[in-house]
């Protein structure tokens, strides 16, 4: 009896100390009137950082306004770099120590940028977050770090990603009057808009001809490279289960070959609560209470 209850003690112990470990991180977001995720980051123990949690950013990224009144960023060289832009030159800090909520990393490189979302001092993407399931959750404002998928995705529609070069892809589909067209879309939670779609897919498709053109505008890459979008409407994008219509879709009429990827953006994002495995093979969504909010001007 005593040999039974020791074993008891000890597996009750085991499986608090497994719970305890397996414990999610809870991170806290602000979704900004730009359709960014940011948040608050703390910097080599020293200084405080609004962060822009950037699904299609490959690196820790500050930019030049806020790096000038940090205290404990050291740079140790120059490189040149590429941006959908054109490209520029970014200095480089090797080692640092980056703290989100009660998520520390060590040894974290930072590069400079120009700009990044209005409000924030830079961006970070989902290397950060390597090896965990990443829940984002709009209705509560949390990202939700998990060490295996949740009971709740089974609840959730379940897409097929590809994960390339610290990129998430999954295919949507793209419904005009006249067609029904399948495209490779780039999750991209740094774009504020809705849909960004590639030169070579409007082109075959000659969307330039079917969709009503309503607005041009300026963008900037983070290194101030300017392209002029035409912004149109999509009567229906389908994403998953779900179908969102009179979707507003940025092209860049005329640049063949310049935008090379279409973007899911952030005002689609928003209307979902979603979950990235930690292999980043799968994407699981589910429509939340912003699924029906307005549209991003």
């Amino acid at each position: 009896m005593q040999k039974i209850f020791i074993y008891t003690c000890l597996l009750f112990s085991f499986c608090q100390a497994m719970y305890a470990q397996e414990k999610p991180t809870i991170i806290p977001f602000e979704l900004t009137a730009y359709n960014n995720l940011s948040i608050q980051a703390v910097l080599n123990g020293k200084d405080t950082l609004h962060l822009m949690f950037h699904t299609a950013a490959s690196s820790v990224m500050l930019i030049e306004e806020r790096i000038q009144k940090l205290t404990s960023l050291h740079f140790s060289r120059v490189d040149t770099v590429k941006s959908w832009g054109g490209g520029g030159t970014s200095r480089y800090s090797e080692n640092n120590t980056l703290q989100i909520g009660s998520l520390t990393r060590e040894h974290v490189p930072i590069w400079e940028d120009k700009y990044s979302g209005f409000g924030t001092d830079g961006k970070f993407g989902l290397g950060l977050f390597k090896d965990k399931v990443i829940e984002i959750d709009f209705d509560k404002k949390v990202i939700v770090l998990h060490s295996s998928l949740p009971a709740k995705t089974k609840h959730y529609t379940k897409l097929k990603a590809e994960f390339k070069n610290d990129n998430l892809f999954v295919e949507a589909v793209c419904k005009t009057d006249s067609q029904t067209i399948t495209n490779r879309f780039l999750l991209h939670s740094g774009y504020s808009g809705s849909l960004l779609l590639d030169d070579q897919f409007v082109a075959s498709n000659k969307l330039g001809d079917q969709l009503k053109v309503i607005d041009t505008k300026e963008m900037k890459d983070a290194f101030g490279n300017v392209m002029k979008l035409q912004k149109a409407i999509l009567p229906r994008f389908i994403l998953g289960n779900t179908t969102l219509t009179n979707v507003p879709a940025g092209f860049f009429e005329g640049a063949i070959g310049r935008q090379k990827i279409s973007s899911i953006g952030g005002d689609i994002l928003k209307r979902f609560n979603i979950i990235i495995d930690a292999s980043r093979t799968f994407v699981y969504l589910k429509p939340n209470k912003l699924k029906r909010s307005p549209y991003y001007s």
